[in-house]
This record gives structure tokens, C-alpha cells and sequence, in this order.
């Protein structure tokens, strides 16, 4: 799910089999995957998980990648003890299920993740990473809020409202050509609405021949072909978090 205005289930792809370099705690009211840098920096990430929820390894791989380049990286429980989705649940109820799980009201679990990451943490400067549901709250976080000096959003976009393109800091957006749940066309609006309204530095990236989930949800030696371009589109992440943050 990575479009709010037209939720369309999407595959969970290749899960890994990947245990984590960080430690889980809990924050305020949720729990969350800590992954720090060999050195503290000051500068801090809050990754926001996809449909399938912050214990999937793929993410907390991505958290690590992250951490590995400076940043003391959070993957908090975004549906806070609610369970994620299940690739074995009748996607027919999906819609209800989504109901419950709005990527647009996340600001009470990105407040408990900041004042952990300022207070326990010593981080001053934060970015800001979300992957399909995660990517569309990106959207709306870097149009609503100053705090993070950059966001990446992957394969998330946020369409119903006209008041996302007024962005507060630098974002990059990551698309995937072949996307079943965001069309090119949608890609093409979004374009044109940022150009129009934008007055931050912004990149959009559609990545050809892949599909939903690329980056962090396919893995590298599944397709040769692919591999190039989930590297590139993950160098581009650690790349603009780097010039930003």
C-alpha cells in the first residue's frame, strides 16, 4: 500500500533471513529497533516501516545500512501493538484494515522517536526514511514539519491533498517503473504539483523495469539485472541523508 488515495495490496517479495545488528526498547508507548553508527555523529534517522510491519527483517536490514553510514537509525512500531499485514490474510478485508492505520497520523510516534534520539541518543540533526506505507507518511511529514533537514520517500506518495507540495526541507522520492499500486501518470502529477509549489530542493527517481518494493524488498541476486538499480537506488538514499543531514 503506498498510494492512500487508491490502497492496492502489494507482494511482501523476498523476506530475508536476517537477525539485526541493533537491540529492540521500548519508547513512551511503543517499541522500537535502535541500530547505531560505529561512531556518534549528532545525526539520527527515524525509518518508517511498510504494511508488513517494523519487525520485518528487509527493514531492519535497511536500518542497519543506514546506521553502518553515520546515523543512529530508529525503526519504531509504527501501528504501535497492532499487528502488520499478513501476506496470508484475505485481501478483501485489507481496506478495513487499513482503516485503522493511517501513514498521515504518525506525529505522536515521531515525537516519542525524537525526544528518545535527542535525549538518550545526543542526536541534533534528523532525517527522515519511509518505505511503501512508511513513504507516504515521508510525504506528508516533510510537508508538515521543519524538524527533519531531509526525507527520502520510497514508493509512497500522498494524492488527496493539496496542501503536500509545499515541502519544508529537501525529500527525495524513489519510484519504481513497474509499479502495480503508483502509476507514471501519478509520478507525473506529483512532478508537476512540486514544481508548481515546491520551493525546497526536491528529486524524483523512477528506477526502469523495476517493481514495487525494489529497494528493500527484492533481493539482489534474484535478478542480476536488478541488482544495479537497488544498489543505486539505496546509494542515492545514504547519498541525499549525507548532503542533508
Amino acid at each position: 500500500m503506498a498510494n492512500e488515495a487508491n490502497p492496492c495490496p502489494c507482494d511482501i517479495g523476498h523476506k530475508m533471513e536476517y537477525g539485526g545488528l541493533g537491540h529492540e526498547v521500548q519508547i513512551e508507548h511503543m517499541r522500537a529497533y535502535v541500530s547505531k553508527p560505529p561512531v556518534n555523529t549528532g545525526r539520527a534517522v527515524i525509518v518508517i516501516q511498510d504494511i508488513f510491519g517494523w519487525q520485518l527483517p528487509n527493514t531492519r536490514y535497511m536500518a542497519d545500512m543506514i546506521a553502518a553510514n553515520g546515523y543512529t537509525t530508529i525503526l519504531p512500531d509504527f501501528f504501535v501493538g497492532r499487528e502488520p499485514w499478513c501476506p496470508s490474510s484475505d485481501w478483501a478485508t485489507f481496506s478495513e484494515w487499513l482503516k485503522t492505520r493511517n501513514a498521515q497520523k504518525v506525529d505522536r510516534e515521531v515525537d516519542a522517536a525524537l525526544k528518545y534520539l535527542k535525549l538518550q541518543c545526543g542526536a541534533q540533526k534528523f532525517g527522515i526514511v519511509g518505505f511503501c506505507w512508511g513513504g507516504v507518511a515521508v510525504h506528508h511529514l516533510m510537508a508538515t514539519r521543519s524538524e527533519f533537514r531531509a526525507g527520502v520517500s520510497i514508493y509512497g506518495i500522498v494524492k488527496d491533498s493539496e496542501d503536500v507540495y509545499n515541502l519544508k526541507n529537501p525529500t527525495l522520492f524513489i519510484f519504481a517503473e513497474n509499479d502495480a499500486v503508483i502509476s507514471l501518470d501519478e509520478v507525473s502529477l506529483l512532478t508537476q504539483r512540486l514544481k508548481d509549489h515546491c520551493k525546497v530542493e526536491y528529486q524524483i527517481k523512477t528506477f526502469s523495469g523495476q517493481t514495487h518494493g525494489f529497494v528493500h524488498r527484492k533481493r539482489e541476486d534474484f535478478t542480476p539485472a536488478d541488482k544495479p538499480y537497488i544498489e543505486e537506488a539505496r546509494r542515492n538514499l545514504v547519498e541525499w541523508l549525507s548532503k542533508y543531514v
